[in-house]
């Protein structure tokens, strides 16, 4: 089953899921606000990513009002006692399918290539 993690108020984690029902592809939506993700989960999102840079939406109201000194994690722990704190700071939606590809954000075109839809 597919996995989209994002929080409920986001508006294209709403256009992503609305996209996979009328696709019939069954999901999960998971919203990292009620449901914190786990740190191994975040690194390995990380990692499959090319980094924790990739995660972070940097447009994100959240990611602004942040202090300068919090906006450059030097480590691993860093990055992850971030996204704990912050979780709106992910960037949305999170899409984890089954065999465990994970990719970040929506678009029409892109969910038709990640998910074979002509």
């Amino acid at each position: 089953m597919i996995m989209l993690y994002g929080l409920s108020t986001c508006d294209t984690c709403r256009k992503a899921q609305n996209w996979l029902a009328r696709f019939g592809i069954e999901h999960r939506f998971v919203d990292v606000r009620a449901n914190r993700v786990e740190p191994a989960t975040l690194k390995a999102w990380a990692g499959k990513l090319g980094g924790f840079d990739s995660l972070i939406n940097r447009a994100s109201t959240t990611w602004r009002t942040l202090p300068p000194n919090r906006k450059a994690p030097g480590s691993e722990p860093e990055w992850l006692l971030l996204l704990k704190e912050y979780p709106a700071l992910i960037k949305r939606p999170v899409t984890v399918t089954e065999d465990g590809a994970v990719s970040v954000g929506f678009t029409d075109s892109s969910y038709k290539r990640r998910f074979g839809i002509a």
